[in-house]
């Protein structure tokens, strides 16, 4: 592997040679960018440059895309990173340990594709270092860890987007629409009001129940090109075993939640945004599954939310209700397929005003310094819905939730799960 793939001090140095050397023989005076207007700022021929930390998974679908131009990978799996660097090019370069990216000035947009038990630490360390963040889904693993990701973006003016897009555009899964035509219908009037929606296999959504631990796992000896202190991070410390890592992670709650953690937010972000519920939460969650292992994440049967209105999101994992609707009011259904019994739906949709335009280019919102459609802000209420629903299927019960306050009514163990404490290494 050529070394400057991993350090890069000479072509720095070769690069800023010239750069000085043609300037000086132009007259050109280039005026640095903190001088026109902070360390965000950018000039609109700026190049964009970005660093994916974590590439054995879903970075890699994310090492090129919207005008940006990749710089630096990080993976705490030597294999990862040597296969990755071999596929970008001579110019990107390696990192083990993600606070050196976080270091590099070169750097605009970090992009965080590691489990979700690294999303919150990353995103707030990120944004103390100057950087706007891209973050994959679920946005934290505990609520706590998305109240203080919203601080830290708020205290440091930086950009954030949440990796599920379905509020603002592409087919939303079973309804085989944009979610944009379903939130016209919603603000209508049409269906009444309060709502139920209902998630499920026969909606048209699955719930990924494969995504299970094991119980009793077996230590085994680390593999050298692993570094499984820094894989766990900020998690607790446990034995290693190849099924607590890399494409099985899911399974554990130390660092997810399974098929809902796994497709949570997908599902259930983009009915926060057409039930109008951005800035709230659930007031309550019913669940209804086997007892859950202490390590190890198993299914469940149904999870509800109800909110202050008297609305309901209903979590189907047995696909028990075989002729539910997906959201279904007082006046009106609405089918997978986006069937319904409303008469003349295409025409009411026609006559509607459109939803408030949102910034689906994270590009832009870097640029322009306006929020993303799905930002820290909303993101966060929304994965909040998720670990509402892990965090009553780890206790086995229903739990009361106050969305001004965000924590657990009159139940302290529940409130521990807000704020789970972290390795003393990590721990902010």
């Amino acid at each position: 592997m050529n070394k400057d793939h991993l350090s890069g001090k000479d072509q720095t140095g070769r690069r800023d040679f010239v750069k000085k050397s043609i300037l000086a023989a132009t007259g050109i005076s280039i005026i640095p960018r903190h001088v026109m207007g902070g360390p965000n700022f950018l000039a609109p021929s700026d190049t964009l440059t970005k660093a994916v930390i974590g590439v054995g998974g879903m970075g890699q679908y994310h090492l090129n895309y919207e005008g940006t131009k990749l710089v630096a990978i990080c993976d705490a799996d030597a294999n990862h990173l040597a296969s990755t660097l071999q596929k970008v090019g001579q110019f990107v370069k390696g990192h083990r340990d993600f606070r050196e990216v976080l270091d590099r000035k070169d750097v605009d947009i970090v992009h965080i594709a590691t489990p979700p038990h690294w999303h919150g630490l990353m995103s707030i360390m990120a944004a103390q270092a100057g950087k706007d963040v891209w973050c994959e889904k679920p946005m934290t693993r505990t609520i706590g860890e998305g109240k203080r990701v919203v601080e830290a973006m708020e205290a440091h003016g930086t950009m954030f987007r949440l990796n599920t897009w379905f509020r603002f555009k592409d087919n939303f899964y079973g309804m085989g629409i944009p979610v944009k035509k379903i939130k016209k219908v919603v603000d209508s009037g049409a269906l009444g009001w309060p709502l139920k929606v209902t998630i499920s296999g026969v909606t048209g959504f699955n719930w990924k129940f494969y995504w299970v631990g094991k119980e009793n796992l077996v230590p085994q000896p680390v593999p050298d090109h692993l570094d499984y202190d820094m894989w766990l991070g900020p998690a607790p410390e446990k034995p290693y075993n190849p099924h607590r890592v890399h494409s099985t992670f899911r399974g554990y709650w130390d660092y997810d939640g399974g098929g809902l953690g796994d497709m949570g937010q997908h599902y259930i972000d983009p009915v926060q945004y057409f039930l109008g519920k951005d800035d709230t939460s659930p007031i309550r969650v019913e669940v209804d599954s086997p007892q859950q292992h202490y390590d190890a994440v198993g299914t469940w049967r149904k999870i509800t939310y109800t909110y202050a209105d008297g609305c309901q999101i209903i979590l189907d994992g047995e696909n028990k209700d075989k002729s539910a609707a997906y959201i279904e009011g007082p006046d009106g259904k609405i089918f997978k397929g986006f069937k319904s019994t409303i008469q003349n739906l295409d025409g009411l949709i026609d006559s509607l005003p459109d939803p408030e335009e949102q910034i689906g280019n994270f590009s832009e919102s870097v640029r322009t310094r306006q929020k993303f459609a799905l930002n820290e802000v909303n993101g966060h209420r929304s994965a909040t819905v998720v670990n509402m629903g892990i965090i009553a299927l780890r206790l086995g019960r229903t739990l009361r939730f106050d969305p001004v306050k965000q924590e657990f009514i009159d139940d302290e163990q529940a409130n521990r799960l807000i704020n789970q404490p972290m390795r003393e290494s990590w721990a902010q």
